[in-house]
């Protein structure tokens, strides 16, 4: 009996309809005569999901006791025993409970599809094992029940269910998704636009992943060659050259012509690793390539022509974009050219374009010879082995073994000029050769001690002995500068990168680079010069090491950087070579100083800035909102004075009344403005306790009237760390303000809950609410959102509110109100080191 199929419905969030649609998928199995029958089904009381069962066959459910509780999970041996075509499991990364067949759902499925028994299963893109840690930094919520991605990936078939946020937003406002008192959470929370956006493209990308994979394996069973362009993929072939950097560009305007192109730039290597390619250079490509959305490879092969057009063909390319070759026009002689052979081959399916540029024709240039820099004692040594060590041999083999034979001497003497190359190089080598041949003539060679030959062969073998012993040298010298130069563009490509890290991290310490260069080529000293014109004197912007310099030219090294700025070394001499890695560190530290003197303009400026805007709304709240209250005591205090008018007692309370309204208007504004100059002083220092929220929240009430506030705070909420008296003046002013602007007769829903390692504390109003742009902006000093009357305060209220609660570790924003109107959402830390409180979410939110 075969394996049976499985179907996944795979969600991009929870309520887009995967459910359902599984179950029409049913009906319409039904309809065609299919066994089809429900496993395991899930409805969550929504009606129209509810009504897709009628008509379908369910198979009871078993229950199970644990703890005290009974509870129903799929009966995996009913299902066996019954033996559908088709069985229907919703939920595949559900877990469990304890004493159940199978730890994981996914594993009862398992049982199923080896029987024989085809599955149609939902899952949604969160619950996948491997997007855990990105699902939890997106949402907060971490998914305690996963399946391992390679279940979801052995699917025979995977079938996306989508929806916009805005659409699955407002199915879920119509309730069509969780129950009415449910509503409000779940939109404020889990299913805001941001957090629903990001799954929705976290499951395009991993199905578009999936169909690449279904393609190539499709492709590598029928063995297609041929590219299928069901996409514009363009492979950029790079040389090292400076011309890559035209040749991406070009292919990044090509794929920008067609939807969803991809740019692959590929540098092909020689499988010997010996290459003229510059790495600095292909590291500038390299970034630019991945700046402009694309991919960088590195590919090893002994044909470029053959290793580029298979690279292209196996990751299904459309185009080739190559550069016009830099080789002069003689040397065409030798081989038509890598572009000239890629067009050739590239057949119906890759079109291939040559593109022109700068460096075209000007050759390719040698590149530069580096000896190995073996010291000065293994030159000598190698001397003494090339020269000395032939006429030491002569005298043993004259002295002692005399007739040991022309051919056993001349592999004696080869030993002494391969032992030479080892040592000191090509040229005591070749002197080893040349001087090994003559003594060979001279001493071993009839007729001895004459500088001739009398048996051609003996001329033959002298010759023959001098071209191996020329091809070893050559040979053993390659491998050792070639070892050299691995070697060092090894230790610059860890410095480069080192730089690149350094750059993508944003550090920014001018001091530690500066002491990485230093220690990286051993100097003494390390200077960043500077002078605002050539006129001027030379000034320090930063050193490390001792035994600075105040001018360049006192240095042992310097590399101008510009034309005001230098990089002075003491220490000692550097060969020309080091100066590409001086180089990147001499414009890192260009970077570094101006990016640091930016940010410190910047924040001057925004200093400045802001003081000043603090200096006019203060003169602005001053000269108008402080005047006001002033102005109303003042007037309620004469008429009281006033012997021109008998005041009834009634009227004279009402004029006390508004004296007292004033006066605590008055104390209000002014309370505002000193904890606002507490915050900007950094004199606010509060004392965390372990507090209940229940006690703080109501005591913060006092400032409005009892019938303006629908309080909901549970006792059963874990402590908070807080200070009570700055959360409490946080609480009010956050109140105070959503009960000014909230319509009358609407009261302001205050309302907490537990959320993971938090507590949310709600405060939500039925007013005109703020638009998007202006939510941050509410927040800021003296701002007074729309049509705010002048008399309602100076724009402080919120501002403290958030400082506060910053300040004892909180956070406070603002949310929209579904329906209308604004929800401030206050987030505290849980006391404690207790266990996180599971997220008060609808249940296919976590499960």
């Amino acid at each position: 009996m075969g394996r049976g199929k499985l179907r996944i419905y795979l969600g991009a969030a929870p309520g887009v309809g995967k459910t359902y649609a599984m179950l029409s998928e049913a009906h319409r199995r039904v309809e065609r005569g299919t066994d089809c029958v429900v496993g395991f089904v899930e409805h969550h009381s929504r009606p129209r999901t509810e009504v897709m069962l009628h008509g379908l066959e369910l198979i009871e459910r078993c229950e199970l006791e644990y703890r005290g509780s009974t509870f129903t999970e799929m009966d995996v041996d009913a299902i066996l025993a019954r033996r559908p075509a088709v069985a229907l499991v919703d939920e595949l990364a559900h877990t469990n409970v304890p004493g159940s067949r199978n730890a994981k759902r996914w594993q009862d499925v398992e049982e199923l599809l080896q029987a024989g028994i085809d599955v149609v299963s939902t899952v949604n893109i969160q619950h996948l094992e491997s997007l855990g840690d990105v699902v939890e930094t997106i949402t907060g919520v971490r998914q305690r029940e996963t399946v391992p991605d390679e279940v979801v990936r052995r699917a025979d078939q995977i079938e996306l269910v989508d929806m916009s946020p805005q659409a699955l937003r407002r199915r879920m406002a119509h309730g069509n998704v969780y129950k009415p008192d449910k509503v409000d959470a779940a939109l404020s929370n889990y299913f805001r636009p941001g957090n629903l956006t990001a799954l929705r493209e976290l499951a395009l990308l991993w199905v578009a992943d999936r169909v690449d994979e279904y393609l190539q394996e499709y492709r590598g069973e029928h063995n297609i060659r041929s590219t299928w362009q069901a996409r514009e993929r363009i492979v950029v072939g790079l040389t090292g050259g400076p011309e890559g950097r035209t040749l991406i560009r070009r292919a990044a305007r090509l794929a920008e012509k067609g939807a969803g192109g991809e740019v692959l730039a590929v540098y092909i290597a020689a499988s010997d690793g010996l290459s003229s390619a510059s790495p600095k250079e292909l590291a500038v490509q390299r970034t630019l390539v991945e700046d402009l959305g694309g991919t960088f490879h590195h590919v090893i092969g002994d044909d470029i022509s053959d290793a580029l057009l298979e690279f292209a063909r196996g990751c299904n390319a459309t185009q080739i974009v190559l550069g016009v070759s830099r080789r002069r026009s003689w040397q065409y002689a030798f081989s038509p050219g890598v572009s000239a052979t890629v067009a050739r081959e590239s057949g119906p399916d890759l079109d291939v374009h040559i593109v022109t540029h700068d460096e075209a024709a000007k050759g390719r240039g040698l590149p530069v010879a580096r000896g190995a820099r073996l010291g000065r004692s293994r030159l000598i040594w190698g001397w003494l082995a090339g020269i000395g060590g032939p006429v030491l041999l002569t005298v043993l083999l004259n002295q002692l073994v005399p007739d040991l034979g022309l051919a056993n001497d001349m592999l004696l003497f080869l030993t002494f000029t391969v032992a030479a190359a080892l040592l000191g190089g090509l040229l005591p080598a070749l002197a080893s050769a040349a001087f090994g041949s003559l003594l060979l003539n001279y001493y071993f060679t009839p007729p001895l001690h004459e500088f001739t030959v009398s048996d051609p062969k003996n001329i033959v073998a002298i010759a023959i002995f001098v071209g191996v012993a020329v091809s070893v040298a050559s040979v053993v010298d390659l491998a050792a500068r070639r070892t050299h130069q691995a070697s060092r563009l090894r230790a610059e490509s860890e410095i480069l990168s080192f730089l690149a890290g350094s750059v993508l991290r944003g550090e920014d310490s001018l001091d530690a680079l500066l002491e990485r260069l230093r220690e990286t080529f051993a100097m003494q000293s390390v200077v960043l010069l500077e002078r605002t014109s050539e006129v001027d004197p030379w000034t320090t912007a930063a050193s490390v090491g001792t035994g600075t310099v105040v001018r360049p030219e006192d240095a042992d090294v310097d590399l101008p950087i510009g034309d005001n700025m230098a990089l002075a070394l003491t220490g000692r001499v550097l060969p020309a070579e080091d100066r590409r890695v001086l180089g990147a560190f001499a414009a890192q530290a260009a970077v570094v100083l101006d990016r640091q003197r930016l940010v410190d303009e910047a924040e001057k400026s925004r200093e400045l800035a802001e003081a000043n805007r603090i200096r006019t709304a203060l003169l602005a709240a001053v000269s108008h909102d402080l005047r006001t209250p002033l102005a109303g005591i003042k007037a309620s205090v004469t008429s009281l004075r006033s012997d021109d008018v008998e005041w009834s007692e009634d009227d004279k309370a009402e004029l006390l009344e508004g004296i007292e309204d004033g006066a605590d208007r008055l104390a209000a504004l002014i309370g505002n403005l000193l904890d606002m100059s507490r915050l900007n002083t950094g004199t606010v220092v509060p004392l965390i306790r372990e507090t209940d929220l229940d006690e703080v929240v109501p005591m913060a009430l006092g400032g409005v009237p009892e019938d303006s506030v629908d309080l909901d705070i549970p006792e059963t909420l874990p402590m908070v760390a807080v200070d009570r008296g700055l959360l409490e003046r946080a609480v009010a002013n956050i109140v105070e303000n959503a009960v000014k602007y909230s319509p009358h007769g609407q009261p302001v829903n205050v309302s907490a809950s537990a959320l993971g390692s938090r507590v949310e504390l709600r405060v939500v109003d039925r007013g005109p609410g703020v638009p998007d742009e202006a939510k941050d902006r509410i927040f800021e000093p003296f701002q007074r959102h729309g049509d705010a009357p002048r008399g309602a305060g100076v724009g402080l209220g919120l501002a403290v509110a958030r400082g506060f609660t910053e300040s004892i570790g909180g956070t406070l924003t603002a949310e929209d109100t579904p329906g209308g109107g604004l929800t401030m959402v206050l987030t505290l830390p849980i006391a404690g080191d207790g266990p996180p409180v599971s997220p008060e979410l609808p249940t296919s939110a976590v499960t």
